[in-house]
């Protein structure tokens, strides 16, 4: 995996692919292709320049570009933030003008092709439903498995949940995530503002709690409306298993360390604490 990252990957797909701006559809394509830049974590779409519906202009050349190499791009790292040599482009439209959305590789394999930012869009669809975050990864998996095993919650050796029934998430690249029902959850959840999108289960809401008089904010998510492949998960609650100690049938879990989950912390502003 670790190699992976490192190369220019892409993947064409079947799937019919648009995009929305303003209302007006400017990517409807057959040929859209899944994109990965090194280091990059997931995918982005490129699609043929034919099929954008849209001027596409040459951006002011920045010095900045593809001089930044940090050791992994996660979702929360800009779109303009390239590791592969290439051009970028505005794209002007009848009703926008969209500054950097665009990025066309200098891979002989993708020419003809433009990376585009999913976040700078007002909605994606693929065939005719919409997609959130930013494409699914064919090679990534999500799995939820219900378990018997005693799974127990603690934080600074106070007791935060405690449950036999509860749904094992098995993602790739990410360590597992404990999701236990909500009355197995001993202290008050206290709502938390944050919220995040994801692309294989949908808009996470927050949770934090008070330990030793202490609030630790955004310690717990639950998924209350999750995307349809994610029912399964509706209103459970699941730790960051990087701030809290996990005891799995009466042994003490480590906390993981992976670079995917310590850059998306880092991203949220989130200390291991």
């Amino acid at each position: 995996m670790s190699r992976r990252l490192e190369e220019l990957r892409y993947e064409p797909t079947e799937k019919r692919v648009r995009a929305l701006l303003l209302g007006a559809e400017v990517v409807d394509t057959t040929r859209a292709l899944l994109v990965w830049e090194p280091k990059r974590v997931v995918p982005a779409y490129a699609v043929p320049i034919a099929d954008v519906r849209g001027e596409l202009v040459p951006a002011p050349a920045s010095e900045s570009a593809g001089s930044w190499q940090p050791p992994i791009l996660h979702p929360g790292i800009a779109f303009a933030e390239h590791s592969t040599e290439g051009r970028v482009f505005d794209l002007r439209t009848v009703k926008a003008t969209r500054e950097g959305v665009a990025f066309a590789p200098a891979d002989p394999d993708l020419a003809g092709h433009v990376i585009l930012d999913h976040d700078r869009f007002d909605a994606w669809y693929e065939e005719d439903e919409q997609i959130v975050g930013h494409p699914r990864d064919p090679f990534h998996r999500v799995d939820m498995r219900r378990s018997s095993r005693h799974v127990r919650i603690e934080r600074s050796g106070e007791l935060l949940a405690e449950s036999s029934r509860a749904t094992l998430l098995f993602e790739t690249g990410l360590p597992i995530r404990f999701y236990l029902p909500r009355e197995d959850v001993v202290l008050e959840l206290l709502p938390s503002a944050r919220h995040t999108i994801c692309p294989y289960k949908g808009e996470a809401s927050y949770w934090s709690f008070q330990v030793a008089g202490r609030v630790h904010p955004d310690l717990a998510w639950s998924y209350e409306d999750p995307l349809r492949d994610a029912t399964p998960l509706t209103g459970l609650v699941a730790f960051y298993d990087e701030r809290v100690d996990v005891v799995l049938d009466g042994e003490r879990r480590s906390r993981p360390r992976t670079a995917v989950s310590k850059a998306l912390m880092d991203e949220a502003g989130i200390t291991g604490e």
